[in-house]
């Protein structure tokens, strides 16, 4: 069974996730065992920059493994790139522990950002550095006119940051996705309305306006 808590991004089986986390502390033990000791002061939240890349890309191997390449929210994003503007770090003794992305998207008529992958370094799970993220992404979203922002996950863990379900049938996902976690923080009134049909990438979508994308 699924636990509450995760997006798609984040959940991965509970055999996965034990030996993704064992395998997390034979490869770096000294930093497995300072996270367990470790509090939310000691961490630094930064905008993402590219020389964050490649820590990023072992934070998603570590958190997730290969699985994540074949989740429907991964088919979007190989349709063009996150806007790092919105997209950010968190750091702990110099090491990139956690890191969130959002991309522009199009569904229909209606356009939004789409939050993810939220990945954390499985050695630094359960200690609120997912959810801060998820707030500094929102806020960052907001200052920049974003209309809103979807994902998908889980309501009653994502419904204190403002998340709601999206009417069963609205919208769908280029590949198979429960649609019942198909979630969405409206930014500007009504902007979750005009999201109708197949989400995709902004870059292969035409849109009326179009949504900035910083490289």
């Amino acid at each position: 069974m699924r636990p509450s808590g995760f997006t798609d991004d984040e959940w991965v089986p509970a055999p996965d996730r034990r030996r993704l986390a064992n395998a997390a502390a034979c490869s770096d033990p000294t930093s497995y065992w300072n996270a367990k000791t470790m509090t939310l002061a000691d961490v630094t939240y930064l905008p993402e920059v590219p020389a964050h890349d490649a820590e990023i890309d072992s934070i998603n191997e570590e958190a997730f493994g290969p699985g994540r390449f074949a989740r429907a929210a991964y088919k979007i994003r190989e349709g063009g790139p996150h806007d790092r503007t919105l997209s950010f770090v968190a750091v702990s003794d110099g090491l990139a522990v956690a890191s969130v992305r959002m991309r522009p998207v199009v569904a229909g008529d209606g356009r939004s950002y789409m939050l993810g992958p939220l990945a954390v370094r499985p050695a630094y799970k359960n200690l609120g550095i997912g959810r801060r993220l998820v707030s500094i992404a929102l806020e960052a979203a907001q200052r920049a006119g974003a209309p809103s922002v979807i994902l998908v996950g889980d309501e009653p863990y994502y419904g204190p940051l403002g998340f709601k379900r999206i009417p069963r049938g609205q919208i769908s996902m280029p590949r198979p996705v429960d649609l019942d976690r198909l979630l969405a923080v409206e930014l500007v009134p009504g902007a979750v309305a005009t999201l109708t049909g197949e989400v995709g990438h902004a870059a292969q979508h035409r849109v009326a306006e179009p949504i900035r994308i910083a490289s």
